[in-house]
């Protein structure tokens, strides 16, 4: 099955890559284009990438794998990425995973049954000073405690 995005989409690509002297160069924005749209990149969508960039596919799937931004299948509505790198570990990372899990129902890498939320973990979200913290979508929360997840799952239903 072929991919293309839609005609707004494309012009944005188009727009892209005009801004650089290499092709190359716009396979990141590119493939954030993709995913923002569809939220995830599949494997026709890769193709895809590939042909618009005059690049070998394997070039492609080489960013893609690399950058833990881009997700290969689809997730939830919400992406809940928590941080278990040492300074969120040593601030309770380990008991706000634990906590999300059970409020949940799921396990890291699971969609709960309604398709709302996405669990994950990631090294680093780079938000020491606000230890311990998660990412949800593209917003970055700190300090968490159980009333704090509460109320920041109650805000996205």
């Amino acid at each position: 099955m072929a991919f293309n995005l839609s005609i707004e989409r494309e012009g944005e690509l188009k727009a892209v890559i005009a801004r650089y002297p290499v092709t190359r160069s716009a396979l990141l924005p590119a493939l954030w284009l993709v995913q923002d749209e569809t939220g995830f990149v599949s494997d026709e969508a890769v193709a895809y990438v590939a042909k618009t960039l005059d690049l070998p596919e394997a070039d492609v799937y080489g960013a893609l794998t690399f950058y833990t931004m881009f997700n290969r299948r689809k997730l939830g509505r919400h992406h809940i990425q928590v941080c278990t790198n040492i300074c969120c570990w040593l601030r309770g990372s380990e008991d706000v995973l634990k906590y999300l899990k059970a409020k949940l129902n799921i396990d890291v890498g699971g969609t709960t049954k309604d398709g709302a939320f996405t669990l994950s973990t990631v090294e680093c979200l780079g938000a020491c000073g606000g230890a311990p913290m998660m990412m949800v979508d593209l917003e970055y929360y700190e300090d968490l405690t159980p009333v704090k997840i509460d109320e920041i799952l109650k805000n996205l239903k």
